[in-house]
């Protein structure tokens, strides 16, 4: 499916970007009866459904760059099963201990834990696989895109914010301290998706590092605004577990810094990511979409 990049607004391509997403998705996925079929089931299960924001944010930075569709599809692939991947293991008991996601049981209570932890292993590996064997990217490419999926992944990204969540629970945190884990926890597969972006487009280093400035404010504000939503929002509204940072003591934006002083500081980093994505393409339309759509939403 080749995508028109038309004056239209981002927002009418979507639908089309998650299709051909999720068709992406199932190729790669080992089918539902293949030998270990109850590991391959429970894969599948843990990628259905989500906004698929980090690819989202693939394709709009590539949109933005002229990059065409089928050279994003392996990345976007990737980050979403990295995601997928993490989102098992922060559910397990040992971790966040979630009964649900995106409105249905978590994969340790649909299957059991061994299930889940294998699940979580599987899908990570499959993630720099998929990558390792596109036939859209050339070896550089792929080099530099793994390995920047692998520090936005591991210990000193999103792996080494969760382990500083896990242990600063109880603790009141300052707002250096807060704002760096979530920049790992949260932000370093945001920041990945914009600039394994401009690695398919091999965009010039200054274009890179707008990129990285772009994703930098936009994973910070989606982080405040959802401590800021789990906190207002009504909680039967929720699709997963409400209230659990509350439930165990951990600091948040609005606990820190108060539930205003938390919005504004959220309103300030989507005005930075909308100035920023001007700098990135003289086409940022997508970017500044996906900022308008992620400061709008309302759970």
């Amino acid at each position: 499916m080749n995508l028109i990049f038309e004056a239209s607004t981002f927002g009418t391509r979507v639908p089309a970007y998650l299709h051909r997403l999720e068709q992406a998705m199932g190729s790669y996925l080992p089918s539902v009866d293949t030998d270990p079929d109850r590991l391959h089931q429970a894969m599948r299960y843990a990628c259905r459904g989500g906004k698929h924001l980090r690819a989202l944010l693939i394709y709009a930075s590539g949109e933005a760059l002229g990059v065409e569709p089928d050279r994003l599809d392996p990345s976007a692939c990737a980050i979403e099963f990295i995601h997928a991947y993490s989102l098992v293991h922060d559910d397990l008991p040992a971790m966040d201990n979630d009964d649900l996601r995106r409105g249905y049981p978590t994969v340790h209570k649909a299957y059991d834990e061994a299930t889940a932890i294998l699940v979580g292993d599987a899908l990570q590996t499959l993630a720099f696989g998929v990558l390792a064997n596109a036939e859209t990217l050339d070896a550089e490419q792929k080099v530099r895109m793994i390995s920047c999926l692998t520090l936005a992944s591991g210990s000193l990204g999103m792996a080494g914010g969760q382990a500083v969540d896990m242990t600063s629970e109880g603790s009141t945190l300052s707002i250096g301290q807060l704002e760096s884990m979530h920049g790992r926890k949260t932000g370093a597969l945001i920041r990945a998706a914009c600039q394994i972006a401009g690695m398919a487009a091999r965009a010039p280093d200054h274009v890179q590092h707008a990129l990285d400035r772009y994703g930098s404010s936009l994973g910070l504000a989606f982080q405040i605004q959802d401590d800021v939503l789990d906190q207002i929002a009504d909680t039967t509204t929720l699709g997963k577990t409400a209230g659990k940072d509350q439930a165990q003591h951990k600091s948040t934006f609005p606990s820190v810094l108060g539930l205003e002083q938390a919005q504004q500081r959220a309103a300030a980093l989507f005005n930075e990511a909308r100035a920023t994505a001007r700098r990135i393409s003289t086409c940022p339309e997508p970017l500044l979409w996906l900022s308008d759509y992620i400061q709008q939403r309302d759970h």
